[in-house]
């Protein structure tokens, strides 16, 4: 009996140990897609201020 009780009490450990890392990882994650959320967010930004530089017109040095 008491190999049943300790072999449960180490699943049940075990199962502890999965259910915590699971929710560290679900956090780990949600985190990362924030990140790329706003990465992608300034990657716009990026872009809209380079289509607001007016390129200079090229000058002929040779004349």
């Amino acid at each position: 009996m008491n190999w049943v009780l300790l072999f449960g009490l180490i699943a049940l450990g075990g199962l502890i140990t999965m259910v915590s890392y699971a929710v560290w990882l679900w956090h780990k994650a949600s985190d990362l897609f924030s990140e790329l959320e706003m990465l992608a967010k300034r990657a716009e930004e990026f872009a809209d201020l380079l289509n607001q530089i007016q390129p200079m017109p090229e000058v002929d040095s040779k004349s």
